[in-house]
């Protein structure tokens, strides 16, 4: 693929310092730069179906709950950027080997984490070291790879990894939990680190940028100064609406924003160089990254505890509903790699947003009944849309720019599909947990302590109802039942316009591009 336009601006070019020329050997380097990116998508999504189980064990709030889940991407977008800067100018293989260190020692601590606030700070650790391995692996595979195709080809096995480990993520946890404790879903990354950093320094070329710039510590606060605060305030503004503690976060974020934008604009050599979003094809292909995810993490989010707390599967069994999809999301990933030779990428990329509209639009008409197979189905359109539009969008921001700009450029390609994690638990997570605590009726004569527990999440008000006689326990769960899936319905409503959207600026900011 090729863009209409050239990258906005042009710098010095990098070559790995052990450069691979056997086809072989660069095929071996990718296999081993997959298990970090497999790692850290499937701990994005690792956790859906854990969420019972935490829920019973630690005894979190809804907002805590949400936490849990957000904080390792939430951290992680925030600091992609900077790592791959910083990846640039110390060694990329170098910041992959200190990411897998950290990660798994930080893996350890969650998995025993003994409340549910050490494990949101556990998790906030994890997408710390996380950020380390992320930037590092984009950047080298697009150093391995010199020529055009073969390139395309690793980076659809990337896209389709980075995908396919979100919506692994419950199933490799349900078969965990159906065995395990809730602390396994981290211990998993364990052995992969391991092999990891003893295989990466013989397989895997070092790289750097040979003239980087400053470490800009002022643009990496305002990063996180942006993020917090803006997904802060979107959780506020769902559960109590616009009130000034979420409008006065989203304002604060928004201002952080645009300090750190005039901030790029003005340094001769930026953290992020802003410039290239100029670009229709680079931009756009940004934007459909992050609502292609946002649909994806969303999806799961309420999918995994409908399967588990509503139809009652075991957690492998939920995971297998979601086999089929998982698959078609990978086969999606690598034959979208010969479609766009005969189909205009536009095309392409618009077809597949809108399979994952069909599959919201599903999910809105069959919420609350008893059948599983209209989710499965669901699942699997909605995967298909995500592989397609994730491979073809990741393909065009990293060919756009320069080798020695790699770190930076596969920093704003993962920061994308982070930010699409963080919202999409965020915005769809808060709206679902709202509706289901304005819906819920618990009925009278149970304790106000269980009744508030009952009403902060599904998980809650089924660890209360097992403990009420059998006429309350009943009508709890129906009212929790329902109220669930009204939320359901709200949610997959507004998934199914954000993706019409992403179809929209597909077909726009995509339209000059040819193969």
């Amino acid at each position: 693929m090729t863009t209409s336009q050239a990258p906005v601006r042009a710098t010095r070019v990098t070559s790995p310092q052990n450069p691979l020329t056997s086809r072989a050997a660069r095929w071996v380097a990718l296999g081993v730069l997959m298990l970090p990116v497999l790692l850290v998508s499937i701990d994005n999504t690792v956790l859906t179906f854990a969420l019972p189980q935490i829920s019973a064990d630690l005894r979190p709030t809804g907002t805590q709950l949400l936490w849990v889940v957000d904080v390792y991407p939430l951290v992680l977008a925030g600091l992609l950027v900077p790592m791959g800067s910083f990846a640039d100018r110390v060694g990329r293989r170098r910041l992959l080997l200190w990411g897998a260190v950290g990660f798994a020692a930080m893996s350890v601590v969650a998995a025993f984490a003994p409340t549910a606030g050490a494990l949101v700070a556990a998790r906030a650790g994890l997408g710390f070291f996380g950020a380390m391995l992320m930037p590092s692996t984009l950047s080298i595979l697009r150093n391995v790879f010199t020529d055009r195709e073969e390139r395309r080809l690793a980076i659809a096995v990337w896209a389709a990894g980075f995908a396919a480990g979100s919506a692994l993520g419950p199933i490799v946890g349900g078969v965990l939990l159906e065995r395990f404790w809730w602390g396994s879903v981290f211990l998993l990354a364990v052995p992969v680190l391991v092999l990891l950093v003893a295989t990466a320094p013989s397989l895997v070329p070092e790289s750097r940028d040979p003239a980087p710039g400053r470490v800009d510590v002022v643009s990496i606060v305002l990063v996180m100064a942006t993020m917090t605060p803006v997904v802060f305030g979107i959780k506020a503004f769902a559960k109590a609406g616009a009130s000034p503690e979420a409008v006065g976060a989203v304002v604060l974020g928004l201002a952080a924003g645009a300090l750190f934008v005039r901030r790029q604009l003005r340094r001769p050599r930026p953290m992020l160089d802003v410039r290239l979003f100029a670009v229709p094809e680079f931009g756009g292909s940004v934007l459909i990254n992050l609502l292609s995810v946002f649909s994806l993490v969303g999806f799961l989010l309420f999918v995994s505890q409908d399967l588990q707390l509503v139809h009652g599967l075991s957690p492998m069994e939920a995971g297998l509903v979601l086999l089929p999809g998982t698959v078609g999301m990978v086969v999606a990933g690598l034959a979208v790699v010969r479609a766009v030779r005969y189909v205009r990428p536009a095309l392409v990329v618009a077809g597949a947003l809108l399979l994952t509209t069909v599959a919201y639009s599903l999910t809105a008409v069959v919420a609350g009944e008893s059948r599983i197979a209209p989710l499965l189905v669901a699942f699997v359109l909605l995967a298909v849309g995500v592989g397609a539009a994730e491979t073809v969008s990741n393909d065009l921001i990293v060919s756009s720019v320069p080798p020695s700009r790699a770190g930076a450029a596969s920093a704003i390609s993962e920061t994308a599909y982070e930010v699409g994690a963080v919202l999409g638990t965020a915005v769809l997570g808060s709206i679902l947990a709202t509706a289901y605590h304005r819906g819920v009726e618990v009925p009278s004569g149970v304790p106000a302590a269980d009744a508030a527990a009952a009403t902060e999440t599904l998980g809650g008000a089924a660890r209360v109802a097992a403990g009420l006689p059998p006429s309350q326990a009943s009508a709890l769960l129906e009212s929790a039942h329902t109220a669930f899936a009204s939320g359901v319905g709200t949610t997959s409503l507004i998934g199914a316009a954000l993706t019409v959207g992403a179809a929209v600026v597909a077909l726009v900011t995509l339209r000059r591009v040819r193969v």
